[in-house]
């Protein structure tokens, strides 16, 4: 028996009825239920009310309250259109994040989103955390379905997209002392020298997107373009990413080409070109 579907503890007073749905439960139990629809979405990346009232084994009507709690708290929120529910913006600020990636989440949840439908494929959206791009947002496309979750996950800079965007924007020093550090290699494809990267980086600035081809994982690929805040800093980015044989050498200059638009679309959100 499964942690949701464990029986009340006798202890507990006034349990909800599950076939009724009256009555209310307990606040130890109502907690316990709500963080668990906080790890259902985090699992999941989204999710209607039936489904998570099937996973918390619940009455529908009795999941609807505990997401219109969480909702109004900011900890969910709800793609209207579809009825889905994903984690909210209050997540992050719950965890401490910097006030740069509530707004990047807020923001990008909708910019996100549209790419991944326009494509099909996975997009995520990154920020900086010392010397890792860290994924404060992601959206699925209908060729992603699965798709492994990359929400929360810390990636190293330099074997991916979105952290060679995030690493050629830094200021010169920054880089270079992050240069200067052994550089892991996760496939025979990670560029693992200083020199070839620093010329990577330049192109990346040049070209104003990275592409990687199995750098961080074999059979996954990546584009990515910066998201740039009002005073012009890149404090993001926002890639597409999938397997390689979706993500071909002739399909990649449009790709491309989507994720920057993308990346200019949420820097005018965060106040980019006024």
């Amino acid at each position: 028996m499964t942690r949701t579907q464990q029986q009340p503890d006798p202890g507990e007073d006034r349990v909800e009825n599950k076939q009724s749905g009256r009555g209310a439960v307990s606040g130890v139990q109502s907690v316990d239920r709500a963080v668990t629809v906080l790890e259902i979405l985090a699992r999941l990346g989204e999710a209607g009310v039936t489904e998570i009232a099937d996973e918390l084994d619940v009455h529908k009507s009795t999941a609807f309250r505990l997401l219109g709690v969480l909702e109004n708290r900011g900890l969910v929120a709800q793609e209207k259109e579809r009825g889905k529910y994903y984690l909210g913006a209050g997540v992050l600020r719950l965890a401490g994040a910097a006030a740069v990636r509530l707004d990047i989440s807020q923001e990008g949840v909708p910019v996100c989103r549209e790419l991944a439908d326009e494509l099909g494929e996975t997009s995520n959206i990154a920020v900086l955390d010392d010397d890792a791009a860290v994924n404060v947002m992601q959206a699925r496309g209908t060729a992603s379905v699965t798709a492994q979750n990359w929400l929360g996950r810390r990636t190293p800079l330099h074997a991916t997209a979105s952290g060679k965007v995030l690493l050629a924007h830094l200021p010169t020093t920054l880089r270079e002392g992050l240069l200067a550090r052994p550089l892991h290699r996760f496939t025979e494809h990670t560029v693992t020298g200083a020199a070839v990267l620093r010329g990577e980086l330049e192109t990346v600035t040049a070209q104003g997107y990275a592409i990687t081809q199995e750098e961080l994982e074999i059979g996954l690929a990546a584009v990515a373009a910066p998201v740039r805040s009002h005073d012009g800093k890149v404090i993001a980015s926002i890639s597409v990413s999938g397997p390689v044989y979706r993500l071909t050498p002739e399909r990649l200059p449009d790709l491309a080409e989507r994720a920057l638009a993308a990346g200019a679309e949420l820097s005018r959100r965060m106040g980019y070109g006024g």
